[in-house]
């Protein structure tokens, strides 16, 4: 990266004063960058973590695999999987009992994409298997950080006052207002398009060899 960036004249010691032309070839690279890792970003909801869902750990698996062996392979070096993982700035390791796993959605079980303005659920079934507690965040889509000016960014299975259903499940809301009655189980999105991340604390063998399965979040509104 030093001689990558020496090239276009950030260098140790000395002051960094692009003229107009660099300023503008450096915008619109950073702008084409973007638009190509977000292309990258969406494919790689594909494969799904759970067949015929939208839940999927959207990055490159050569980068998965590369980061957990600090790129031990000499024949592969992932460079645009590790941009695309940088972007959204999250991490999944698969520990039994410990650690966390985190897996994201970007739509609603029809295939489209989740929108501030309107009111979802998702239904997380009981007996979730964790030796500590599951969470689902709200993020915007367009910065992949929690949405800003909202009282909070997630619900989780231990949150105060959290409302279960009958057979034990819980129902967590995103929508710009809460739904009346379900306040302790509402996640704001701000009027911003999003995207939702689950976390697992603790995960159990469930959760990876799927017998137990988390639902699209479905729109209700």
């Amino acid at each position: 990266m030093i001689d990558m960036l020496k090239s276009i004249g950030i260098e140790k010691g000395k002051q960094f004063s692009p003229d107009a032309k660099t300023k503008s070839i450096l915008e619109t690279a950073a702008r084409e960058a973007r638009a190509q890792i977000e292309m990258r970003y969406e494919a790689g909801f594909s494969p799904p973590f759970y067949e015929s869902t939208r839940w999927a750990v959207p990055v490159p698996k050569a980068t998965l695999d590369g980061m957990s062996t600090m790129f031990a392979d000499p024949n592969t070096y992932p460079v645009d999987g590790r941009a695309i993982y940088f972007s959204i700035a999250y991490f999944s390791a698969k520990h039994l009992g410990t650690g966390q796993f985190y897996i994201m959605t970007l739509k609603d079980g029809a295939g489209q994409s989740l929108d501030g303005r309107k009111a979802y659920k998702l239904t997380v079934p009981p007996n979730a298997p964790v030796s500590l507690y599951w969470s689902a965040t709200a993020y915007d889509r367009e910065t992949h950080a929690l949405i800003r000016d909202t009282q909070r960014g997630s619900r989780a299975s231990n949150s105060a006052g959290v409302q279960k259903n009958a057979d034990g499940s819980v129902d967590v809301y995103s929508a710009p207002k809460a739904p009346t009655g379900k306040e302790s189980n509402w996640v704001p999105t701000g009027g911003r398009d999003f995207e939702v991340l689950f976390r697992v604390y603790g995960p159990q063998k469930a959760f990876f060899d799927k017998t137990w399965k988390l639902p699209d979040v479905e729109r209700v509104k």
